[in-house]
């Protein structure tokens, strides 16, 4: 199935449309799986319903928790998403490194490599390359890959990032040596791969025994997006704000930890280190927000969820 969204020439999106027909994460039956409600091709606002567009299905595993679209859109060509100029999202300011940026994942990583140095590191999405400087400022070497060729450029032109260091692709389409690297990082990357389980496995094989994988994404569990589809709800409407296929961000999936405990049951990997981060509140007045960081911090609802898995 195919479909079109845009309203003239310059503004069409083509996509063909995927049926999924098992948990990426954990292989149950999507016939089990719980339909959440619809997700607009835009920012759906406080009267999603008084908007026009294209919708697709929100669902919710049942067996691990993962949330996806059914079916999937898929776009004809990866710079419909990632193609736009890397100044059409970020200041000028974006383009200056510190020194603290990816900080706590490379302390977090030192530590579960047992304090190595002179390792090798891959930050798969490495956008305008400020995690592989912070790397390599840590004694890493540092290497990297970038599906948008705007950012490609500017990480190159702008960050001072070595050409020979920085592939150009998507990370389902290298191929890096078999056990070659130390530690990989998917830093706000898994939950835009459309097989992101696949694209893991294949990271997995570029990897020494004993190294670490690094990966965030959003959490399923966030509250925020709980009390927002309470809201849609409650107007008499069945939308959700959950995932944003076809619209920026364009996130895929949302993920609990036991899409990554199930994961790593059919991975040879071990699930080390796992936390969540409340991150930035949206949607609600900030008057609550007070209330809702420390609600969030301790039942686990934050926005992000980071884990780090060892390849055993």
């Amino acid at each position: 199935m195919n479909g079109h969204i845009g309203n003239d020439s310059t503004d069409m999106q083509s996509y063909y449309f995927r049926r999924i027909k098992v948990c990426e994460m954990c292989g149950t039956p999507s016939g089990e799986h719980k339909t959440l409600g619809l997700r607009l091709d835009k920012s759906q606002g406080l009267r999603p319903r008084q908007k026009d567009g294209i919708a697709v299905s929100v669902k919710r595993c049942g067996g691990c928790g993962l949330i996806y679209s059914q079916p999937q859109p898929v776009p004809h060509a990866v710079s419909q998403h990632y193609g736009i100029p890397a100044e059409d999202y970020w200041r000028e300011d974006y383009f200056r490194w510190n020194e603290g940026y990816f900080s706590s994942q490379i302390t977090n990583a030192i530590k579960l490599l047992g304090g190595q140095t002179g390792l090798r590191a891959l930050d798969v999405g490495a956008g305008l390359g400020k995690a592989m400087l912070s790397l390599q400022n840590a004694g890493f070497e540092a290497f990297g890959c970038e599906p948008s060729e705007p950012y490609h450029t500017r990480a190159i032109e702008k960050m001072g990032i070595s050409r020979e260091r920085l592939a150009l692709g998507m990370v389902e389409d290298l191929e890096f040596p078999d056990c070659f690297f130390d530690f990989v990082t998917f830093g706000a990357v898994f939950e835009h791969l459309y097989k992101p389980a696949s694209c893991l496995e294949r990271v997995l094989r570029w990897m020494r025994p004993g190294g670490v994988v690094h990966i965030e994404v959003p959490s399923a569990e966030w509250l925020v997006g709980r009390i927002v589809n309470l809201y849609y709800r409650s107007i008499g409407t069945s939308f959700v704000t959950n995932l944003s296929p076809m619209h920026a961000p364009f996130h895929l999936h949302e993920f609990t930890l036991k899409s990554f405990q199930e994961l790593a049951n059919k991975m040879h990997v071990k699930i080390e280190m796992a936390y969540y981060d409340v991150c930035e509140i949206r949607y609600v007045p900030r008057l609550l927000h007070p209330v809702l960081r420390s609600v969030m911090k301790y039942t686990n609802t934050g926005m992000q969820l980071t884990v780090y898995v060892r390849k055993l």
